[in-house]
């Protein structure tokens, strides 16, 4: 894998880093206003617009245009619930509006996994300690080697397996992650500690599932639809929204360029520091404002994770200055394709499934 190539950073030069990225995010939180609080409420009636719409053309039953039509809106709505609205809502970004259904702590989204376990496992400890090895456990999710650095277990060998199941169960995967069953199974935590939180879990997928695979294929039953044709659109819009998420995520994450950190890197760790991590373990997908969209943003996973909390429509211009400033400090901006990122992530899920590459 390609090395990348950044020019280490005197104290100075990383105060001076931190200042300049502080008085950006300064300047885009003072802003922000009536433009924002629009596109946010747009965005929640298109996310409606699609499930309504779709939920409905499934009550047609298994006609070819309609079927799929309704499949793929819904899995559209989905998508954008999940990725431009409720994650970016969670994350805080929309709380100045004071609007109830945009205040970060209180959204509850449409993946079965709750979110308090999203606000504290990403929220509160991925965009901490990003990329930290042993502290970040979105790297590799517990069950894939993505790095030399991580040490080779004998079930990373069989990893393209676990992790084609971990894309199509992605939202299961990030919920059970919450759960720390490794810390189960290894005595360092009780099951007393884990019960009140699978009882939180399972009253979610309870919920989820109860919407999704009873609740409307019994209206369908109820107007004389056919139930089994409004189940498997469910199913198949869930999967959609599943294996985006996962393609974003890893894409955002894991590419050739992304660098992870020993957790000696925490010790004594300045605002400049901070945000030099979070450049050098991020990636960003180039593309037009549909990629964005749908990715929520996360198409600009640097910018992301240097300001989680600011509104995700702004990366796009924050970008440009994010750009400019990491050429100044003799930074690799990690920039590309989706595809060109996403053949990277694969050829770490396949090199690294070996010990002899890179055991640390």
């Amino acid at each position: 894998m390609t090395a990348r190539l950044d020019r280490e950073l005197t104290a100075a030069e990383l105060e001076a880093f931190g200042q300049e990225l502080d008085a950006l995010r300064q300047r885009t939180l003072a802003d922000l206003g009536e433009a924002d609080a629009r596109y946010i409420r747009r965005v929640r009636g298109v996310v409606r617009w699609c499930c309504w719409s779709g939920r409905a053309l499934l009550m047609l039953g298994w006609f070819p245009p309609t079927w799929l039509l309704g499949t793929f809106l819904l899995g559209l709505g989905k998508i954008l619930e999940n990725m431009e609205l409720g994650h970016n809502v969670m994350h805080g970004q929309y709380d100045w509006m004071n609007d109830p259904e945009f205040v970060g702590r209180q959204y509850e989204w449409d993946i079965v996994g709750p979110a308090d376990f999203w606000r504290h496992t990403h929220n509160h400890v991925h965009h901490t300690y990003t990329n930290v090895l042993g502290m970040d456990d979105d790297v590799g999710y517990g069950v894939v080697r993505l790095f030399p650095e991580q040490r080779w277990k004998p079930f990373y060998r069989w990893q393209p397996l676990w992790v084609t199941i971990q894309a199509l169960l992605f939202q299961y995967a990030v919920a059970i992650q919450h759960l720390r069953l490794d810390k189960l199974v290894k005595g360092r935590i009780s099951k007393e500690e884990v019960r009140p939180l699978t009882r939180q879990f399972g009253a979610k997928l309870v919920r989820q599932w109860g919407k999704d695979y009873v609740v409307f294929p019994l209206l369908a039953l109820l107007f004389g639809a056919n139930a089994m044709a409004v189940l498997a659109g469910n199913l198949v819009a869930n999967l959609l929204r599943n294996l985006w998420t996962f393609l974003v995520i890893f894409c955002g994450h894991f590419t050739e360029k992304a660098a992870v950190f020993a957790p000696e890197v925490l010790e004594g760790e300045t605002r400049g520091h901070w945000y030099l991590r979070q450049l050098r373990g991020s990636s960003n997908l180039s593309g037009g404002s549909l990629l964005h969209i749908l990715t929520g943003n996360l198409s600009h996973q640097i910018e992301h994770h240097l300001f989680p909390d600011l509104p995700a429509r702004r990366y796009a211009d924050l970008a440009r200055e994010v750009r400019l400033i990491a050429e100044r400090y003799g930074q690799h901006y990690n920039c590309g394709t989706l595809w060109g990122q996403f053949s990277t992530v694969l050829r770490r899920i396949w090199i690294y499934r070996l010990p002899s590459a890179g055991m640390a």
